[in-house]
C-alpha cells in the first residue's frame, strides 16, 4: 500500500501573472493540438512554466498540467520544500509531495483520463516515459514540443532583457582574451582561464568552451586539446555560460596570434561580410531559409560554399539551442521577440577555420545584436 499523498496548495487563488499567464497559455495550445494533459519534468520547460528550476533526479518531478481540472505539481517529499520556495509556490499550483515508497506515477495517473492523450516534453528520460505509458495503459503519448517550442520561441521584453544581460557578459570575456591567449599555451590551460573569466563576469554556470586553433578550427565544434598555439595560428573562440536568470549566451570571435596566413585573411574578409549581411537582414517576415542564404550566398559566390558546413544559427534563451533553427529547408517566418544566433563559418580541413556568431533579437524595425564586441579579426 502506498503512503498517502502529502498536498501543499494555497489556500487563495494566486493573482494572474506572466507566470500564471503561461501556463495557460501552455493550456490553450495543449487544448489546440488535442492534447489532454501536459506532463511536464525538470528542465528548460518546467522552468519557463513555473519558474523552478528543478534537479533531474531518477526520482519523479513533474507538473502535471492538465486541460480540464487543476494542474499540480508532483514533486519527491524531500524536494518538495526547495520547490515551495521557488517561484512555483507562488503561482497558487498545488504541491504534491510523495514519500518514497509511494508510487507518483499511480499518483498522476489517478488524476488523469485513462485513455486521454499527454503531452510529453521533449527531453523526458526514456525511463519516465515507459512509467507514464505502463500507467496510463489507455493512453497515446505525444511530444509536448511543438506547443510550448511555439510559446518559448517568442521572447517577452523582460526575456530580451535578460538575454541582453547574458550577451554583455560574454562580451566582457571576449574583451579580455588578450590576457590568456598567448603563443605557447596550450588550448586546454587557455579554456581553462576562460571558464574561470565567464563565471565571474555574470554566470552561473559554464555552458561550453571551444578554441579551436590552427588546423582544430576547422571543427566546428573542436574539444579542448593539449595543441600548443603557436605564432601565427589563427584560433576560433567559441564560449558561452547561464545567468542566474537561466538565459544563455554565446558568442563566437576569432584571433591570431601574430599575423595569420594570407589565405585566412581572405576567407575572414569573406566570412565578416556574410555575416555582416545577414545580421543587416534580420527583420520581421524574411523567413529562417532565406536569412540562412543571405550569408550561403556570400561565402559559394566567393568559392568556399562548400565549407560552410553548417545552419547559420539556432534560437536561444532557457537553452543554447532551441527554435527557431535559421536553416535551409525552414519557411517559418521571423516575427519581433525571436532571439537566435547568426554564426556563419568556413572551415578547411588541416588547415584553419572561421567563425563570426552574434545573438539578434528580432524587433519590430528589423534587427538588435546582443553581442558588440569587434567583428574584425583581433591580431594579438
Amino acid at each position: 500500500m502506498s503512503d498517502p499523498v502529502q498536498p501543499t496548495a494555497a489556500t487563495h487563488p494566486a493573482p494572474a501573472t506572466p507566470a500564471t499567464a503561461r501556463l495557460q497559455q501552455a493550456r490553450d495550445a495543449a487544448a489546440r493540438a488535442g492534447i489532454d494533459a501536459l506532463l511536464i519534468t525538470p528542465g528548460a520547460d518546467l522552468r519557463y512554466l513555473t519558474g523552478y528550476h528543478a534537479l533531474p533526479l531518477e526520482r519523479l518531478t513533474c507538473l502535471v498540467l492538465p486541460v480540464a481540472g487543476d494542474p499540480f505539481l508532483l514533486v519527491p517529499e524531500l524536494e518538495r520544500p526547495a520547490a515551495q520556495a521557488s517561484p512555483a509556490g507562488g503561482l497558487g499550483v498545488e504541491i504534491v509531495g510523495w514519500a518514497e515508497t509511494a508510487d507518483p506515477y499511480a499518483i498522476a495517473a489517478a488524476r488523469l483520463p485513462a485513455g486521454g492523450t499527454f503531452g510529453l516534453d521533449n527531453h523526458m528520460w526514456a525511463e519516465k516515459v515507459m512509467a507514464f505509458r505502463h500507467a496510463l495503459p489507455g493512453g497515446r503519448q505525444v511530444l509536448a514540443g511543438p506547443q510550448l517550442s511555439e510559446l518559448r520561441m517568442r521572447k517577452t521584453p523582460q526575456e530580451v532583457a535578460a538575454l541582453r544581460e547574458a550577451g554583455a557578459a560574454i562580451d566582457r570575456v571576449h574583451a579580455r582574451m588578450a590576457e590568456w591567449l598567448r603563443v605557447g599555451r596550450t588550448e586546454r590551460e587557455v579554456g581553462r582561464d576562460i571558464a574561470e573569466a565567464i563565471a565571474a563576469e555574470g554566470h552561473v554556470q559554464v555552458d561550453f568552451v571551444i578554441v579551436g586553433s590552427g588546423p582544430n578550427g576547422a571543427s566546428p565544434h573542436h574539444e579542448l586539446s593539449d595543441r600548443v598555439i603557436a605564432a601565427g595560428d589563427p584560433v576560433v573562440v567559441d564560449i558561452g555560460g547561464t545567468t542566474a536568470a537561466g538565459y544563455c549566451s554565446d558568442s563566437t570571435r576569432c584571433y591570431s596570434l601574430g599575423e595569420p596566413p594570407a589565405e585566412y585573411r581572405r576567407l575572414y574578409q569573406v566570412l565578416l561580410e556574410a555575416q555582416r549581411a545577414q545580421t543587416a537582414a534580420v527583420r520581421p517576415g524574411i523567413t529562417a531559409e532565406q536569412l540562412d542564404a543571405v550569408g550561403r550566398d556570400v561565402i559559394t559566390a566567393a568559392g568556399y560554399g562548400p565549407a560552410f558546413l553548417h545552419r547559420t544559427g539556432h534560437g536561444i534563451g532557457l537553452e543554447t539551442h532551441e527554435e527557431p533553427y535559421i536553416v535551409a529547408g525552414s519557411a517559418r517566418p521571423l516575427e519581433p521577440g525571436m532571439a537566435f544566433s547568426v554564426e556563419p563559418g568556413i572551415y578547411l580541413a588541416g588547415r584553419f577555420g572561421a567563425r563570426i556568431e552574434d545573438i539578434v533579437v528580432c524587433t519590430a524595425e528589423g534587427g538588435e545584436r546582443l553581442n558588440l564586441t569587434p567583428r574584425e579579426l583581433t591580431v594579438l
